[in-house]
């Protein structure tokens, strides 16, 4: 055993114990009345978006080689456990505590979730406890570090994943979402319009797994000499239902209301992803190639990216051209990908990158009332603004904290350890198939009875 292999495990028990002695401390300020269907409302919508996670470990799952199946699909469900932790600790603090600078919150403003409790927030939990309302986030900063998983997929070490995922949420994921959704947030006080996560979760996601997949480089074994077979398409569309179910959780929840813009987020969620899966198959047909279920699915997932920021600010209308515009901007940035020697294993950055820029973009001419199309260029110019700060912050930002990773442990497995697979040799696991070693052990065995026979 390494001599370091104890730090988590004390990690933890210092934060356990910590944890155990401060204080709940009183609501730092109250507003109105809980509203009690609201809060039925929020309880399901923060169910619904934490059922994303696990779908998104099959829709992952399925797209790898079966020998590393078990090790991507932990790491969306690592995400969930270890961001738990996190965002009681600190990150609900530094992303929703008092604005410092508007571009981060106070630490110690919620730290320990002190000052948490089932009282209202006139400013972000006007109808619903500030609890819930940490709940409801939480979910948001848990599938963040998750859909970049897919971008170093096949060849990253768990415990380094591990250290990249408590960096990226507190130093990118928690200043986005502060600037965005915070009342006193610099992009809010701009005038940026961003209703569930199109900067914040897809863009932010996006740009670092294009980060990580420079940093990490070319798998060993890449699909010029040993084809990438996915391992299991029907887990793809299970993940793929799973997503499309729980994302309505994802955008009319953050109506944070049993409302009118609910239904609305509800109904251009639902009409944007079911435009880009056809549009993603039927530009797979245009150019000679079959309709498979793999790109439907990639396609139903970049329309529901697309739609994000824009869920609750557009009609249902706007929505299929958002999402087959999407589908195919997506399509053509994985095609060109493949030409190229960047190694973003399940195309992380063409599909939430890309899906969040388009989503941005369109958010700036369809948003009612301020659109570029209702004859309000500001919030258009400001969001293409906002989308190239975005953008320059997380992938830079992304970079460093791989390079702070690899510094602390080394990002990559050896080439040994890729080539054997991360299921068995990070975790000692299999799908289906036993151990070489206990495979022989069982053969043997057998040819002996058989000569003495």
């Amino acid at each position: 055993m390494k001599p370091t292999a104890w730090i988590p495990l004390a990690l933890l028990v210092f934060v356990s114990l910590v944890a155990a002695i401060v204080p709940p401390g009183e609501a730092l300020v109250t507003g109105g009345p809980v509203n009690s269907g609201d809060v039925a409302w929020m309880l399901t919508a923060s169910a619904l978006v934490l059922l994303m996670t696990p779908g998104l470990s099959y829709f992952y799952g399925g797209m790898v080689q079966s020998k590393n199946v078990i090790s991507t699909m932990l790491q969306s469900f690592m995400a969930m456990a270890v961001v738990s932790i996190l965002w009681v600790v600190v990150g609900f603090s530094l992303a929703f505590g008092d604005s410092v600078g508007g571009l981060i919150g106070n630490p110690w403003t919620f730290f320990m979730f002190r000052h948490v409790g089932a009282t209202t927030h006139p400013d972000l939990a006007p109808t619903i406890p500030l609890l819930m309302f940490a709940l409801f986030q939480l979910k948001f900063a848990i599938i963040t570090p998750a859909l970049i998983t897919g971008s170093f997929a096949e060849r990253v070490r768990f415990s380094s994943y591990v250290v990249f995922m408590c960096l990226f949420s507190l130093f990118i994921y928690a200043p986005l979402a502060h600037a965005t959704w915070h009342p006193h947030g610099v992009l809010r006080q701009w005038g940026v319009l961003d209703f569930a996560g199109g900067t914040v979760v897809h863009m932010s996601a996006g740009f670092a797994a294009l980060a990580g997949a420079l940093v990490l480089g070319r798998r060993r074994i890449h699909l010029a000499s040993e084809p990438h077979v996915p391992a299991n398409i029907p887990f793809v569309i299970l993940g793929t239902g799973m997503l499309w179910f729980g994302w309505f959780g994802f955008n009319a929840g953050s109506a944070l209301a049993a409302s009118g813009q609910a239904a609305m987020a509800f109904a251009t969620t639902n009409t944007a992803s079911a435009s880009a899966a056809l549009a993603w198959m039927f530009f797979d047909v245009s150019r000679g190639r079959q309709p498979s279920a793999l790109g439907a699915c990639v396609g139903a997932v970049v329309g529901l990216v697309a739609i994000t920021p824009a869920a609750g600010y557009v009609g249902v209308g706007p929505s299929i051209m958002i999402g087959a515009a999407a589908a195919i901007a997506s399509n053509c940035v994985v095609h060109f990908k493949s030409k190229s020697a960047l190694d973003d294993t399940l195309d992380v950055f063409p599909c939430h990158g890309v899906g969040g820029m388009v989503g941005m973009i369109a958010t700036g001419i369809f948003a009612k009332d301020v659109g570029l199309i209702f004859g309000d260029p500001r919030t258009f110019f400001v969001h293409l603004g906002a989308l190239v700060l975005v953008s320059a912050f997380s992938f830079a930002g992304s970079y460093a904290l791989y390079r702070l990773t690899d510094a602390i442990i080394p990002l990559r497995v050896t080439d040994d350890q890729e080539e054997l697979g991360l299921d068995l040799s990070q975790h000692g696991e299999t799908v289906g198939e036993p151990r070489p070693a206990v495979r022989e052990s069982r053969i043997e065995p057998r040819v002996e009875l058989q000569g003495a026979a």
